[in-house]
């Protein structure tokens, strides 16, 4: 690597994750590329986490935060960083070879991507290969696929990078938020900037069976907020009936998902509301969902 290649930095959270923080950190510190700061921000850990980091010395930076959350713990990181990228893992991920040299490469090649993220394997906590979260394909505006695809970004939070000045424009992840508050950020970097995604795939994210049912309340009530706060974003044309079906599609999701984990009242009323949204671009779909809830269909 050449010696004026960007800084990359990389921003780790970190909350009693003793077991498995080593394994991230791990497949940064053996990325092929340089220069590199690895910044691990300790949300205030009370397992083994700060033993397992102090084995690293000066490999790496950690610092120290009193528990604020996920969010919290990146803008820490986003403040630390002396990069001119900034890159996200999130400590029960990992990265594969040669991801940050591809995305370097990418950025220093196109100047108008403000951010991209890497195509990436998803697998549950016993290594099993569930599915590949493919890079998205859209046309036209990012921002506009992104209001209708709110998953788009492949990786998302362990596989983005991006260009550590936007977030002086952009501003900071969304601390009041309780989850999506990446869909959120890359909402508001696809406002200023342009996104590529690297189609090999050079990261691991661990899915756990239990998270989304668990946390289902939290992450709709999310979702409805991130469309809400970031609709202004979007050109004045795609602020009306473009914008009403994109959240008919985030309640008739959620609908689907509230009615496999057993919420059935819950999931008709996100049915209605996604009819009412936008009863002619998405009516087909949400009288399908509707029948098939009330005849106790699987979905």
């Amino acid at each position: 690597m050449s010696s004026d290649a960007p800084l990359v930095s990389t921003v780790i959270p970190a909350f009693n994750v003793a077991w498995c923080i080593d394994r991230a950190i791990n497949s940064v510190l053996s990325q092929n590329y340089h220069p590199l700061e690895v910044i691990v921000v300790d949300d205030g850990s009370t397992d083994d986490t700060q033993e397992i980091l102090a084995n690293y010395k000066e490999a790496i930076r950690v610092v120290r935060n009193t528990n604020g959350g996920l969010s919290s713990a990146r803008n820490t990181g986003i403040l630390e960083a002396r990069g001119d990228y900034v890159a996200f893992l999130d400590a029960d991920d990992w990265w594969l070879s040669g991801k940050l040299s591809a995305q370097v490469t990418l950025m220093q090649n196109q100047p108008k991507i403000g951010f991209c993220s890497v195509a990436t394997n998803v697998e549950d906590p016993d290594g099993n290969f569930l599915n590949r979260w493919d890079c998205p394909k859209w046309q036209g505006s990012f921002l506009a696929h992104l209001f209708h695809n709110n998953a788009a970004v492949a990786g998302s939070g362990s596989g983005v990078m991006a260009r550590r000045e936007l977030f002086q424009e952009a501003g900071l992840f969304d601390e009041h938020l309780k989850s999506l508050e990446d869909i959120d950020m890359w909402m508001r970097l696809a406002a200023i900037s342009e996104y590529a995604c690297h189609p090999d795939t050079l990261a691991v994210i661990l899915k756990h069976p239990e998270s989304m049912s668990r946390n289902l309340e939290v992450m709709r009530d999310a979702a409805i907020r991130v469309m809400k706060k970031n609709r202004t974003l979007l050109p004045l044309h795609l602020q009306d009936s473009y914008w009403r079906t994109g959240l008919s599609s985030v309640f008739a999701d959620y609908a689907k998902w509230e009615y496999r984990a057993g919420m059935r009242s819950p999931s008709l009323l996100d049915i209605l509301q996604a009819f009412r949204l936008a009863p002619f671009s998405r009516g087909r779909l949400c009288l399908g969902l509707l029948k098939d809830v009330l005849l106790g269909r699987p979905l």
